[in-house]
């Protein structure tokens, strides 16, 4: 499955990219995106094997390996697919990512030449410390910070910081394409369901995964606007989120950061329904 994405300010076009999600493991994306002349990017490779497979199949060139953070499953076969293209790796500052790089950080730019096209930085912890984004007008590679109708579990940091990364993500345009590093979100969408059950946007958006995924189609990339209607964890102001929090778990209606620790809690505790 490919995805062609404009990316540009106020819709008007920069570049167009065209997105392919490469599955690997149980259930992670390898992200690969290309120019209209085969000139590919490819984010968070875990696994050299899939993504040689893919290029091989699109006759892309691979040009350039983004990394957002240290998790085996998501540089495992950096250093491998970067030594047989040549091509230069970016990474967070992060001492676990044996891979050689260079590091980036907030308020810094990627710029590449093949394909044409700047990714800002985005520094985003809580999955991990180290934990980046890559940005770019209309396209966002997030990494394990936000999954569709859900967000990363908090390894090492705290709600508070995890909260305020996803809060700078939903300020993201609506149109904005999401591409997350796993296929999780039918799962998360039986956890948001328990949350608001009358969200009508959350219903139609689980009837969609559910025929993508019967189809053997992937439920991503999302949108960020996609997200701000229906992922309980961009939603902990909406209404029926404030009630579940303050019913279920005491959370004062004031307290932002009790609620989205109350929220990650439950999703870490809960059980998909055996029906699901």
């Amino acid at each position: 499955m490919r995805l062609v994405i404009v990316a540009g300010p106020h819709s008007q076009p920069i570049a167009v990219l065209e997105l392919l999600p490469v599955p690997a493991f149980d259930d992670n994306y390898l992200w690969l995106a290309a120019d209209g002349s085969g000139n590919a990017i490819c984010v968070d490779p875990g696994d050299a094997a899939p993504v040689r497979a893919a290029l091989r199949r699109t006759g892309w060139q691979l040009r350039a390996i983004l990394l957002t953070h240290h998790h085996p499953d998501h540089i495992g076969g950096a250093q491998e697919l970067a030594e047989e293209w040549q091509a230069p790796v970016f990474a967070p500052h992060e001492a676990r990512i044996p891979v050689q790089a260079t590091r980036v950080a907030e308020g810094q730019a990627v710029t590449l030449d093949r394909p044409g096209e700047t990714f800002s930085v985005m520094e985003l912890p809580g999955h991990t410390l180290s934990h980046i984004a890559y940005s770019t007008p209309g396209l966002l590679f997030c990494g394990d910070t936000l999954f569709s109708v859900g967000c990363g579990r908090l390894f090492e940091g705290t709600p508070e910081q995890m909260l305020a990364s996803l809060d700078r993500i939903a300020t993201l345009p609506p149109d904005t394409t999401v591409c997350c590093g796993h296929e999780y979100t039918l799962t998360n969408c039986a956890f948001a369901l328990s949350v608001e059950p009358r969200n009508a946007a959350l219903r139609a958006r689980t009837a969609e995964v559910r025929e993508l995924r019967a189809n053997g189609e992937p439920s991503l990339p999302t949108t960020i606007g996609s997200e701000r209607a229906c992922n309980p964890f961009l939603r902990v102001d909406a209404p029926e989120v404030v009630a579940w929090a303050q019913h279920t778990h005491g959370v004062e209606r004031e307290n932002r950061v009790a609620r989205f620790a109350a929220l990650r809690r439950a999703k870490d505790d809960f059980k998909v329904p055996a029906a699901w």
